[in-house]
């Protein structure tokens, strides 16, 4: 075989050996598309277009997100988000649940300690703030010792250390009002701690 061909004959030569193989293999019948042709092909929106969709398949889609939001504001399993989930989890919320906090009158505290601070008397600012900070420190105080009582607890039932952050999750719970708490409580204050 030559070393150098000419144009025409390589062309030939490359058509031959494409019928050969073709022939052989089976060929696909098509042309490979372009690599611009085959990412639009893939392309998707980012967000579904509902314009076109029924009023059927709207009402069905809002039925079904409401009955999500309420499985998770009634703590049902299947519903509730990953951090939310497990018997454990369970434990450490019915634990803040279960009794009065500190952290949870927080926020309106220092709403009527704003709006009060507003007053210019120096007495009666300085003591709002006074009052604002000595809250604060009482609240994280409480939450420690809760954390504290609450891990206890937990081995006892379940005769291990809780997950890495619980400590955060049952802190952060306990500053929430109980009204906006996600799930909503399922136990009353002073109800014994039991795993469920």
């Amino acid at each position: 075989m030559p070393l150098f061909k000419k144009p025409e004959a390589a062309e030939e030569h490359a058509a031959a050996v494409h019928t050969e193989t073709t022939d052989s293999v089976g060929g696909k019948g098509r042309p490979t598309p372009k690599r611009r042709e085959a990412q639009a092909a893939r392309r998707r929106p980012l967000v579904a277009d509902t314009r076109g969709a029924s009023r059927e398949e709207k009402l069905k889609r809002k039925r079904d997100r409401a009955v999500a939001r309420d499985g998770m504001l009634r703590g049902q399993e299947k519903y509730l988000p990953a951090r939310d989930r497990g018997p454990q989890r369970r434990y450490l919320r019915d634990a803040v649940d279960r009794r009065w906090n500190i952290g949870e009158v927080l926020l309106p505290t220092m709403l009527i300690i704003l709006a009060a601070s507003l007053i210019n008397v120096p007495g009666v600012q300085l003591a709002m703030f006074a009052g604002a900070y000595g809250l604060i420190f009482f609240g994280l105080f409480d939450a420690v010792w809760l954390w504290r009582r609450t891990r206890k607890s937990f081995f006892e039932e379940f005769g291990t250390e809780p997950a890495p952050r619980s400590g955060l999750y049952v802190v952060l719970r306990s500053f929430q009002m109980r009204m906006s708490r996600v799930p909503r409580p399922q136990v009353q204050r002073g109800e014994p701690l039991r795993r469920r």
